[in-house]
């Protein structure tokens, strides 16, 4: 498999273009769920493009957005150079560079499924505050709710390089309550993107395993969605069905037994 670090290098322009956000009301949830403040200092890990991040910047928080792969990071300070509480960092969740108990939240956004767990629980034990949480977010992209997903998931089962060794739905209960040496907190909320061909090309090629212009089965692909879009579209759109799931934790039992 590509380094982790380095999958995205060549799929910035549609992931920053067709990647889904988050909802706005996950804000709305930290903060009468667990007390984040326009004060609260995070810690984004793994934040990419910024789109996490964009959503604490806009509740008035100061960010550090922690990112290894230097296109998505040089992507990210451009989107969100209007935001004086950014602070872009190159690190990784395992070494993030940054100070000890320095962050009220560390969050991660459709990124904790690369991490060495066990390296970046120790990290994040080190820049976390006492009381400090940890908030994992997935936009959980719906596999068989229409015939439109279902057929897509055949897709990429039929196209992709490695998608179920680097799939997020990896992550299982088991390994989260590792992680966390408990049962996370954990919410669902609604999310859907509405597409035209041109941006579920876009989309496709956003995900690291899916063959790239010029590699291997890219043209088959091609064609493949092109008649999978054309069998489903409704006034030449097509929907993807989320569930945004975020799970929140804390690392305090951990840091004791440090």
């Amino acid at each position: 498999m590509i380094d982790s670090t380095q999958r995205f290098s060549t799929r910035v322009e549609n992931y920053i273009r067709y990647r889904p956000g988050y909802p706005g009301e996950i804000i709305e949830m930290l903060k009468i769920s667990f007390c984040l403040r326009r004060e609260s200092i995070i810690a984004d890990i793994g934040s990419g493009t910024g789109i996490l991040s964009e959503l604490f910047l806009k509740a008035g928080n100061r960010v550090f957005g922690v990112e290894p792969n230097p296109e998505m990071r040089q992507a990210g300070e451009r989107l969100l150079q209007s935001f004086p509480g950014f602070t872009s960092v190159a690190g990784t969740a395992e070494e993030t560079g940054l100070p000890g108990e320095c962050a009220n939240f560390i969050t991660a956004g459709q990124a904790f499924h690369w991490f060495d767990a066990t390296r970046a629980r120790q990290e994040f034990c080190r820049i976390l505050t006492p009381g400090g949480w940890v908030i994992l977010v997935w936009n959980d992209r719906k596999t068989d709710s229409t015939a439109f997903l279902t057929g897509y998931e055949k897709l990429l089962r039929d196209f992709a390089t490695d998608y179920d060794q680097v799939n997020h739905k990896r992550i299982d209960a088991s390994a989260l309550s590792d992680f966390f040496l408990a049962e996370p907190d954990t919410k669902t909320f609604s999310n859907f993107q509405h597409f035209d061909f041109d941006s579920l090309r876009g989309r496709l090629l956003s995900s690291s395993y899916a063959p790239d212009i010029g590699q291997p089965g890219h043209v088959e692909m091609m064609k493949a969605l092109r008649q999978l879009f054309d069998d489903h579209q409704t006034e030449g759109r097509v929907t993807f069905e989320y569930d945004t799931i975020v799970h929140c934790g804390r690392l305090d039992a951990i840091k004791r037994r440090a």
